[in-house]
């Protein structure tokens, strides 16, 4: 059978992490290798505040790991995911032959956190959970202006 890329996204127990941050995202590869994988990367995405808890947590690490795999073995490795009480939630994304270059790339050339922002300015949380106003056109915010004054 074909070995397939895989992007997994995982959303890590940040209480184990803060304590073992080596052991609980090491087990990630640990897994895939177990199941016959290979780890083409594998980084800290983010740590933030879940819209609702997961297994009584209320915080996640974000962590990004790019694999290939036979596509036969990925369910092995999911029921061993799923097993694990470091890992809160997963899911994986089979990654186009053709671009596979440049995602690992991307991965591992981005930094932890980077990209909180999405485009056109959409507001994004802080570290405090706080969201702060978008960026705004000096159009809309004379419009406002405008409309504020009586």
């Amino acid at each position: 059978m074909a070995s397939n890329v895989y992007e997994g996204m995982f959303i890590l127990d940040s209480n184990q992490y803060g304590r073992d941050p080596e052991a609980v995202s090491g087990q990630i590869g640990q897994i895939i290798e177990k199941a016959g994988g290979e780890t083409l990367v594998s980084r800290l995405w983010e740590e933030r505040r879940l819209a609702y808890s997961i297994k009584g947590q209320r915080k996640g690490t974000y962590w990004l790991t790019y694999f290939r795999l036979e596509g036969g073995r990925l369910k092995d490795a999911e029921r061993q995911f799923r097993l694990s009480d470091s890992i809160l939630r997963h899911m994986f994304v089979k990654q186009d032959p053709r671009i596979v270059d440049a995602l690992v790339a991307h991965a591992q050339a981005g930094e932890p956190g980077a990209g909180t922002q999405g485009e056109e300015g959409d507001a994004a949380p802080n570290q405090q959970g706080e969201t702060a106003a978008a960026p705004q056109s000096e159009d809309a915010q004379a419009a406002l202006d405008n409309k504020e004054k009586p």
